[in-house]
Parts: structure tokens; C-alpha cells; sequence
């Protein structure tokens, strides 16, 4: 990550690094349940989700559900309730497979056909910052074409934060001498809604 916020928050700037606003972004194109996991319907819906989906089962597995199948399929029938643990393992699992299944599509979306897409970059939030503190830090866009696209996803499908950032360098390091100051954002945006 470049290096101008050495002690990033010290004076009232708000934000997130920006390899976690791409993370963000992407998730918000993805559909999901709207009620939460430890609400009945949502408990339900990713249930539903995880048991009709080929690689269902691993994934609770991988999240670290250790019950039996019967106990899984008694939650789902709701004749049982998860433990706290459990909903929390229940809603990661959810939210891997359905990235994971997400990714061809929005791969294909994002790609645009081989034309540029653009991210728009929206710097940290400086409201909080004393006088003389504060740096001025523009609205950016950077047009993105191809590979980069499909290496952004499969990172983000994988959790893998630290691709994340590797990408979310080379995107900023095309702002020019100035990129550093985009280390941490407030968000970024950009549009692929997938099914």
C-alpha cells in the first residue's frame, strides 16, 4: 500500500483502504438476502441457497459448520435453531458460494466487451480534519480495460485481500504523482449489477 497516510485517521480523516472499497463494491453488486442471518427468513433464504447450490455443503464445511447433515436439513426445515456460532459460519458460507458463483457473470459485465469501464474514486472524508491538516484530494476516474477486471474478481471470490491490493496499487498508480493520496478512499464506484 503507498505510503502518504503513515498514521492514517490522526487528524480526522475518514475512509477505507481501497483495495476494501473494490471488495465493497463488487459485494454490492451481488445480490443476497436482505433480512440478516439470525433473523428466520434470512436464515432461510441462505439455507435454501447453500442447500440447493452443488458445493453447498462444502462450503458450510469450509466456513467450519461441523454438525451433521440431518442437523443442517432440521435448520432448514426449521425444526431446529443454529447456535450464535453457527449463523455467523451459516451467512460466511453463504456469502462465498454465492461470490464464488457470481464471478463468471460479473467477470463478463465488467469486461464490457472489451471497452474501458470506468471506476470512479472518491477520496477520504476530510469534514473532521483541523484546519491546515487537511489536503485537497479530487473526485478521480480511471478507465479500466480487460485482464484487470478478471484478476479483481477471482481475487475478491477468493478473499484474497492482499491481491486486492496489489490490484488497487496498479489502479491508482496511474493517477500520477499524486496516487498516494488515494491509498485510503471514502468508496469507489462503478456499474455491473449481475443476476
Amino acid at each position: 500500500m503507498a505510503g502518504r497516510w503513515e498514521e492514517f485517521g490522526k487528524y480526522g480523516a475518514d475512509g477505507i483502504p481501497g483495495w476494501l472499497a473494490l471488495a465493497r463494491q463488487l459485494d454490492d453488486l451481488i445480490t443476497g438476502p436482505v433480512s440478516p442471518v439470525t433473523n428466520a427468513r434470512g436464515l432461510g433464504a441462505r439455507l435454501n441457497y447453500l442447500l440447493n447450490r452443488k458445493g453447498g455443503i462444502d462450503a458450510l464445511r469450509t466456513a467450519g459448520v461441523t454438525v451433521k447433515d440431518q442437523t443442517i436439513q432440521g435448520w432448514h426445515e426449521k425444526k431446529t435453531t443454529p447456535r450464535k456460532a453457527d449463523l455467523a459460519r451459516i451467512d460466511s458460507a453463504y456469502w462465498d458460494l454465492r461470490r464464488r458463483n457470481a464471478a463468471p457473470s460479473l467477470k463478463a459485465r465488467l469486461r464490457n466487451e472489451g471497452r474501458s469501464r470506468t471506476v470512479e474514486i472518491h477520496p477520504v472524508d476530510q469534514s473532521h480534519v483541523p484546519e491546515g491538516r487537511s489536503r485537497e484530494i479530487a473526485h478521480r476516474q480511471v478507465s479500466l480495460f480487460g485482464d484487470i477486471w478478471d484478476d479483481m474478481v477471482d481475487a475478491w471470490a477468493n478473499a484474497d485481500d492482499e491481491a486486492l491490493d496489489t490490484i488497487w496499487d496498479e489502479i491508482i498508480t496511474d493517477l500520477g504523482s499524486d496516487y498516494d493520496a488515494y491509498s485510503y478512499v471514502a468508496g469507489v464506484g462503478f456499474n455491473a449489477a449481475t443476476d
